[in-house]
């Protein structure tokens, strides 16, 4: 196979996994359940093993047909895409990681993170005792490498799920609430630690040295002590790295340029035998306290986007579904989740016990961390295509259906179990708090870039009174602040920003929101004073605007008239708005009105010389709809020129999605600045002949 081919075979394998991961992820999500789920079960569906291993024109082994390739069951290109997606995804991690709260906050979170870890990694490592014989797997102890992968694999928790939840039960700033997520940071860096000396180990075994428990612990000391080195140096560097990559250029620049580092940190880390995914982890964690992290965040989520989804499609593609429905597999994939869940309740919630919680607390803890997901199954990948000392996968093919089982059961009792821990009436902790009731907070701004921006600042502002704000995912709304025994959630949902506190510290947040209105208020009459300036005012209005394809692409005979009937402003809205009706692009006639009203409260759209186009962004319309109307009487409309509008353009688009509202307005206005356009149109008798005119209004 040829070069062209190959690339040409990935070009139609890429294009069918983006539908598929997105198409199959959404569906997760309306169901409930992570669409990290819907991307991997996609990669199922349409791997080798399945129906992309089906014959098709062209492709006679299959779209995806299985290879024999050092990356397994996939194409050695593919599987490069899912390498570069986990170190996106790894990187964007440790960005997200709050390190502050890592090293000075929450004694009680970190030593549940490490009970969690430890128990967890054991359990898993003992199962794996276990299960290895049924399947007829080689084990030669504990310490046997399969082992300590199914161990590790068995610490990783996805806690994106368990927020929601908690906020939804309005229990995030509860007691147990701030434990659970304090706790899942130092779960994410000791799982990430243990990876580091698990691989070093592999490394060894992959050279075919012999190796007794001393050398084991050598090994072991050795992969620790390059990742500790190269995080305590980078977090160090971490500054001065960030005034290095804004070298580069604005914000976008810079933030590729930081995962530029990363993809540096990353090589380096796999040429030291440890996983490329630490170096990454390990690059967003120093960058995670300086100034830019957020923007990185912001900038580089395309990628994320983009990247991500087709590496837990290409890791869903590596299951054989032969193997992972086989009856020894479901068996030791039961044990091992069993395991995998009991680990969690038992690692994290008898910590708390001594920590001040009761047995309430202690059960809603363990159950909070549960959930495994993104990290498990990059381990698993990794050692599906890692070696052992007999040249074989160390991960073979019964092992990953394994995991994978784990990883999905897992994902989706977690959400039922805490739900029952939290219905359980009574506090979780020993003694009284101080405060053990949230109160929330709902503002609905009405318009998602305002939710957006207050968001943004209230970030800052937090930040500036010391509090240590983390993002939970970067594809989640929910975002937490704690500053000493404060906690506070905020999450996005549409226009509306809700914020969850107690009650003792709602005063703080609502005068802290106050003081930011008060500054966009200053700022809007700032903007409100350049409006009315000739230069600013509608500076579409404009003959020399470029007439494009918008002006006829959306015109319908049925949305237009040439002899409206009202002799009022509100009478010709009111006609226009039955028009537009007529496009069967309107889902809420009242809610476009309202909106088509609330922009003309800021400032009338009568523009000059008998022209008025009336707009608006609404949900209450499925797309970009147009209505026409004629009045060669006039109607006072409060134009700029104060002169009567005759010829009428109502435009509305939704608020989200590619609707270009303002090139078709400035098309429209670009074609009636034209006096001879101006005049065949109030000429014309028939809404077709509307359309003509404008037609030919390209030619201008």
């Amino acid at each position: 196979m040829d070069i062209t081919e190959i690339i040409t075979n990935l070009v139609f394998q890429l294009a069918v996994i983006i539908f598929a991961a997105r198409i199959f992820g959404k569906l997760a999500s309306r169901v409930g359940i992570p669409s990290v789920l819907g991307e991997l079960i996609s990669g199922i569906i349409i791997g080798p093993f399945a129906l992309g291993g089906l014959s098709l024109p062209g492709f006679p082994h299959g779209l995806f047909g299985v290879t024999e390739s050092l990356a397994g069951a996939v194409s050695p290109e593919l599987y490069a895409f899912s390498q570069i997606a986990s170190i996106i995804l790894l990187f964007s991690s440790g960005l997200e990681t709050d390190l502050s709260l890592f090293i000075k906050y929450s004694v009680s979170g970190g030593i549940i993170g490490l009970g969690g870890v430890v128990v967890s990694f054991f359990f898993g490592a003992g199962c794996a005792m276990l299960i290895l014989p049924v399947l007829e797997i080689e084990c030669s102890g504990l310490f046997d490498i399969k082992c300590l992968f199914l161990g590790i694999m068995s610490t990783a928790t996805s806690v994106g799920i368990t927020a929601r939840i908690l906020s939804d039960k309005k229990k995030m700033d509860s007691p147990e609430g701030v434990t659970i997520l304090a706790a899942a940071v130092f779960d994410d860096v000791l799982g990430i630690v243990l990876l580091a000396v698990v691989m070093g180990i592999v490394s060894a075994l992959g050279s075919g040295a012999a190796l007794s428990g001393g050398k084991i612990g050598l090994i072991a000391l050795k992969a620790f002590g390059i990742w500790l080195v190269a995080t305590v140096v980078f977090i160090l560097l971490s500054k001065k790295i960030a005034r290095f990559v804004r070298l580069f250029g604005g914000a976008t620049d810079f933030s590729i340029a930081a995962l530029g580092v990363a993809f540096l940190l990353a090589g380096f880390f796999e040429k030291e035998s440890i996983a490329m995914i630490i170096g990454a982890y390990t690059t967003g964690l120093a960058l995670s306290g300086t100034d830019i992290a957020p923007v990185i965040q912001e900038k580089i989520h395309s990628l994320y986007k983009f990247f991500v989804p087709i590496f837990f499609a290409v890791t869903g593609m590596s299951v054989d579904i032969t193997k992972l429905f086989s009856r020894n597999v479901l068996i030791c994939g039961g044990i091992y989740t069993l395991l995998a869940v009991f680990s969690k309740l038992l690692g994290c919630g008898l910590p708390a016990l001594g920590l001040g919680f009761n047995i309430k607390g202690g059960f809603r803890i363990g159950s909070g961390m549960i959930p495994r997901g993104e990290v498990a199954l990059i381990i698993a990948g990794i050692g599906l295509t890692a070696k052992d000392a007999s040249g074989l996968p160390i991960v073979n093919q019964d092992l990953f259906g394994v995991v994978i089982l784990m990883t999905l059961v897992t994902t989706l009792v977690a959400p039922p179990i805490l739900n029952v821990s939290l219905s359980i009436k009574g506090r979780g902790t020993k003694k009284e708090v101080a405060s053990s009731e949230s109160q929330i907070f709902e503002w609905d701004f009405k318009n998602q870039e305002l939710t957006h921006l207050v968001m943004d600042i209230l970030h800052r502002d937090l930040r500036a009174e010391g509090f240590y704000v983390q993002m939970m995912n970067i594809t989640d709304g929910i975002c937490t602040a704690r500053r000493g025994d404060t906690a506070i959630s905020l999450r996005e949902e549409d226009t509306k920003l809700i914020i969850e506190t107690d009650e003792k510290d709602m005063g703080f947040v609502k005068g802290e929101l106050y003081e930011i209105m008060l500054r966009l208020n200053k700022s809007m009459q700032s903007l409100s004073a350049l409006k009315n300036t000739a230069s600013l005012q509608y500076g579409f209005a404009s003959p020399e605007n470029r007439v494009t394809n918008s002006i006829t692409r959306y015109l319908n005979p049925a949305c237009i008239s040439v002899n409206l009937k009202g002799n009022t402003k509100e009478e010709i809205f009111e006609e226009l708005l039955t028009l537009l009706c007529q496009s069967g692009n309107v889902k809420n006639r009242e809610m476009v009105k309202l909106s088509l009203m609330e922009r003309e409260k800021s400032m009338s759209t009568g523009l000059e010389k008998g022209i008025a186009i009336p707009h608006a962004k609404t949900d209450g319309v499925k797309e970009t709809c147009v209505a026409i109307g004629i009045k060669a009487d006039g109607v006072d409309f409060n134009s700029m020129d104060g002169k009567p509008a005759q010829i009428f353009v109502m435009l509305v688009s939704p608020i989200n999605g590619a609707n270009p509202l303002m090139r078709a307005m400035a098309a429209f206005s670009g074609a009636l600045m034209h006096e001879e356009i101006r005049t065949a149109l109030l000429q014309a008798k028939t809404p077709e002949g509307v359309i003509d005119v404008l037609k030919d209004s390209k030619k201008l």
